[in-house]
């Protein structure tokens, strides 16, 4: 067993419905895994600019992470955004607005960080949200930022998705918790 495998933590199916807003959605197919495409930021952006209109001056922080963040980084073809907005636990203040801009509410974990996540089918969005000074923001950036100026790292991280995405997994949660061993071990590195 490499390093990097040594301690995944597994979502349960229980812990997964307890969080998801909607029928919990199983895998049918492999994970989409594709090379980097550098219209990524710009879809990013185009995302940027709508949730800014939509919460009229509610932004407190908005990025773009995940593995599409990263020029080179092949990856699921999912555009990652983090939000953070005054207070996450208060869905009325930002949730309605953004499901008028396209974003449906999916996911609300109140004992980690208030996180909740929306999505969007199109083009295909996972937005993150968390309320200010949150931990898990800083890590987020702490890691892409990391992939972003040191390759072997990147390649690292690359071929350990490249791996978990051709196996069979009943739910996407289920693979991102098995990537839980490289991701720290190269946080570690950039925490050093």
């Amino acid at each position: 067993m490499s390093e990097h495998e040594e301690q995944i933590r597994e979502t349960t199916e229980e812990q997964l419905q307890a969080v998801t807003i909607g029928e919990l959605v199983p895998l049918h197919k492999p994970i989409e895994f594709v090379d980097y495409d550098p219209q990524w930021p710009h879809l990013f952006e185009r995302q940027a600019e709508h949730i800014r209109a939509a919460l009229n001056g509610q932004v407190c922080q908005l990025e773009h992470v995940g593995s599409t963040s990263v020029p080179g980084l092949a990856a699921k073809p999912i555009i990652d955004i983090v939000l953070v907005v005054p207070d996450a636990a208060d869905e009325a203040s930002y949730v309605p607005a953004l499901e008028a801009a396209g974003y449906t509410l999916r996911i609300r974990e109140p004992e980690w960080y208030e996180h909740r996540v929306l999505k969007r089918t199109e083009p295909m969005c996972n937005l993150h949200v968390f309320s200010p000074g949150c931990p898990e923001v800083a890590r987020m950036l702490r890691f892409r930022d990391w992939l972003r100026t040191h390759p072997e790292d990147r390649e690292l991280y690359e071929e350990t998705k490249r791996t978990l995405a051709a196996r069979n997994w009943k739910y996407v949660q289920n693979y991102a918790d098995a990537k839980t061993g490289v991701v720290e071990q190269i946080l570690r590195r950039a925490t050093a």
